[in-house]
């Protein structure tokens, strides 16, 4: 199962809306110029999808389309919620339908030991023949996966990676430095990305690669070919969208600037709300400067 490996660029997508419903139409256009750009892999119903305020026919159909439009790349497909029971519901529903591998996040609000942690992990993986990827985003679920438990899930036959969104330097080093062969360590943050891949991660889960896919490709290729002089002057010229990305909570700075580059409707779904006319002027300098306008 540890034969397959994610490395580079892959786009946690967000999901387009127009007239409250989700358009299906942009979403197929923004696959394509993922695709176009190189990326390495896709990443759609993560929590830059809004996924938990998407149905369960909404998701299937995204699913499908990942899969018909992603020109035989990988699909990493959002499936955890904080419930074992509603996971793997979650995981079965949408199983038939495509996925390559599942996104599983640390269980959040509950805020679980690092043993219970373990024990979830280890009862989703045994719930699917499926690889999953294990997600550590404390800032959203309130709880941190420590380096230790990320090794001892990584021992897990069908537990292939993990995405570290921790932010936590030393941590995701200790984890880069002890994982078995095969287990693939992706940062979850993009303005870690040169720093992570120097270190020895594989790559990066993006948010900001869905506004400049083709630049964040390059950062990734020139890292995995320690380009470091590319791939600095890349990771400095991307540094505005990286922060500007999360002026506001994800995806709502994105979605802003694919609305400005006129790919996307600017809306989102309650409890998130379109970005503030300041956010949307950001946003409007931050692609110009990149030449995405």
């Amino acid at each position: 199962m540890k034969s397959i490996t994610f490395k580079g660029c892959g786009t946690a997508l967000v999901t387009p809306f127009r007239n409250g419903e989700v358009d299906y139409n942009a979403f197929v256009s923004l696959l394509k110029r993922q695709t176009e750009a190189g990326i390495h892999f896709l990443v759609p119903l993560g929590t830059t999808g809004e996924t938990p305020c998407l149905n369960e026919q909404e998701r299937i159909k995204i699913l499908e389309l990942s899969k018909e439009h992603c020109e035989g790349r990988k699909i990493i497909v959002g499936g955890g919620t904080n419930s074992l029971a509603q996971t793997i519901q979650s995981m079965k529903l949408l199983e038939p339908y495509g996925a390559d591998a599942f996104l599983i996040v640390v269980p959040y609000y509950n805020k679980p030991t690092q043993q219970g942690m373990y024990e979830y992990f280890k009862a989703v993986a045994e719930a699917s023949g499926k690889p999953v990827v294990i997600y550590n985003v404390p800032g959203r679920t309130g709880a941190n996966m420590l380096a230790e438990t990320t090794l001892r899930l990584a021992e897990i036959e069908n537990i292939v990676a993990v995405k570290e969104a921790s932010g936590n330097y030393a941590q995701i080093s200790e984890i880069i430095r002890n994982a078995p062969d095969g287990f693939s360590v992706l940062s979850g943050n993009d303005d870690e990305t040169l720093s992570l891949m120097a270190t020895g991660a594989d790559g990066i889960i993006s948010v900001a690669s869905n506004v400049a896919p083709r630049l964040m490709v390059e950062l990734a290729e020139a890292m995995l070919a320690n380009d470091i002089v590319k791939a600095r002057g890349l990771h400095h010229r991307l540094t505005p969208l990286f922060r500007n990305c999360f002026t506001e909570s994800n995806p709502i700075p994105a979605k802003a600037a694919l609305a400005v580059m006129g790919l996307i409707s600017n809306e989102l779904r309650l409890p998130l709300v379109p970005a503030s006319e300041k956010t949307c002027n950001l946003m409007r300098e931050t692609v110009s400067e990149l030449g995405l306008l």
